[in-house]
């Protein structure tokens, strides 16, 4: 995935290039990995780097670093005057940095405080706001094709979930103690695209596959999920909100 981003955002400046991809992929490890502070301190990096990004497409001339305003809240406003920009790099993500920013600064990462700790859902937020930003930056700086571009678009879109590890080959859920149902939906859930029942198969591991088949059988009769003809799964609404929930109970902080 670096290399398609490295492709995709190749008018930057190499050295500025490398500081946006190298934050973003260290939000995404430190969430998969629950490591809930340092995903929204590399967030906080991160905003710092995109605003970088979007004063120097303002000017003309982007800088081979990025650098920290004196008042990052201000400057993000002053970007709005830029008539030059695109819209979304002028009105939508100016104002979304400064939320983002706001979750390093005065949230849980730095500060005690309150009955309940909120680093897992600032982390989850800033999680999906800079992957946000990140595939508008791409849309509209990218020198690939524009096909080329929506595919790097949806695979950086795709659920990150901090319960299971993903890598070309497979998937494994991190906690197997879990029910069976549960460790379907995390799998089934945290996958883009629908999943092959022999997939589910083989990221389970379970050796009695008849077992397995009447567990998502039951699950599909529950509406959970849609298991259809050609042996594909699907979270239907009711199992997203399981999905979720199970995400909610994984990621209490552990810090």
């Amino acid at each position: 995935m670096a290399k398609e981003l490295q492709s995709a955002l190749r008018c930057l400046p190499n050295t500025l290039r490398r500081e946006l991809i190298t934050e973003f992929r260290n939000i995404q490890a430190s969430y998969i990995g629950r490591k809930w502070s340092p995903a929204e301190l590399s967030g906080g990096h991160f905003c710092e780097i995109v605003y970088s990004i979007l004063k120097g497409h303002a000017t003309g001339s982007y800088p081979n670093r990025s650098s920290k305003p004196k008042n990052f809240l201000v400057a993000c406003q002053m970007l709005e005057k830029e008539q030059k920009l695109p819209r979304s790099f002028k009105i939508l993500i100016p104002r979304l940095l400064p939320a983002l920013y706001e979750v390093r600064n005065n949230r849980g990462v730095g500060h005690t405080g309150g009955d309940v700790n909120p680093n897992f859902m600032d982390s989850s937020l800033i999680l999906s706001g800079t992957t946000w930003v990140m595939c508008e930056l791409i849309r509209v700086l990218h020198s690939l094709t524009t096909e080329q571009a929506q595919q790097i678009v949806s695979r950086l879109t795709s659920h990150k979930s901090p319960a299971v590890w993903v890598s070309p080959a497979t998937r494994r859920v991190l906690q197997p103690n879990l029910k069976l149902k549960d460790q379907i939906l995390l799998l089934v859930g945290s996958n883009e695209e629908s999943t092959a029942f022999t997939d589910l198969v083989a990221w389970i591991e379970n050796k009695n596959v008849g077992y397995l088949k009447q567990v998502i059988n039951k699950m599909h009769k529950d509406r959970l999920v849609e298991f259809n003809n050609d042996g594909l799964i699907e979270l239907l609404p009711p199992g997203a909100r399981e999905f979720e929930a199970i995400l909610q109970d994984y990621g209490r902080d552990i810090n």
